[in-house]
């Protein structure tokens, strides 16, 4: 065995250390392969790999909203599609941020979304910047269609027409929304 010697957090062994401690207590590094800056990058490449997938989940599951409604109907029409208008508000209404995150934000509602709706989001924020003529175009669309409560969701037909309806959300996912919305169940 070989001797000890003293260091102020108590007894180490002699010589080569083949612990990782130094003398004095403070951590070093030991081999040639322990490179302090090789080690960071290895851990920080791990700790990336495990995020790559949920970003990649997160890119695939976003929608593409458009804020302007007339260059919506045309596009519904061109491609003979409805479209869901969504008003909402955004940054402060609890209902708003569920229906969000349990629905317009997953994948199942993207991919249907992608092939059977063009999508319009009407944004009502008390917090986030948002330019005067986007708030009087809003707040105009919100008296045309009579919306006294956040969310509303409001189907139109590739014509425009209104052909249902859905105010408020508690709940119930994807599924419900259909159901409410008397979306088909295409794939």
């Amino acid at each position: 065995m070989k001797p000890l010697t003293q260091s102020p957090t108590g007894s180490i062994p002699a010589g080569p250390n083949p612990s990782g401690v130094a003398p004095g207590g403070s951590l070093r590094y030991v081999g040639a392969g322990n490179n302090p800056q090789r080690t960071t990058m290895k851990r920080l490449l791990a700790v990336l790999a495990g995020w790559l997938p949920l970003v990649a989940f997160t890119v695939t599951a976003q929608s593409v909203w458009l804020e302007d409604l007339p260059e919506a109907l045309k596009k519904a029409k061109a491609e003979n599609k409805h479209v869901l208008i969504n008003f909402t508000g955004s940054d402060w209404c609890g209902f708003c941020i569920k229906l969000q995150k349990e629905v317009l934000s997953t994948k199942e509602f993207a991919d249907y979304a992608t092939k059977h709706l063009v999508l319009v989001e009407l944004d009502f924020p008390r917090q986030k910047a948002q330019s005067e003529a986007r708030k009087s175009a809003n707040r105009k669309l919100q008296k045309q269609y009579k919306v006294e409560g956040f969310p509303t969701l409001v189907l139109l037909d590739p014509q425009g027409k209104e052909v249902a309806r859905m105010v408020g959300y508690g709940g119930g996912g994807f599924a419900l929304v259909k159901q409410k919305l008397r979306l088909p169940n295409a794939p």
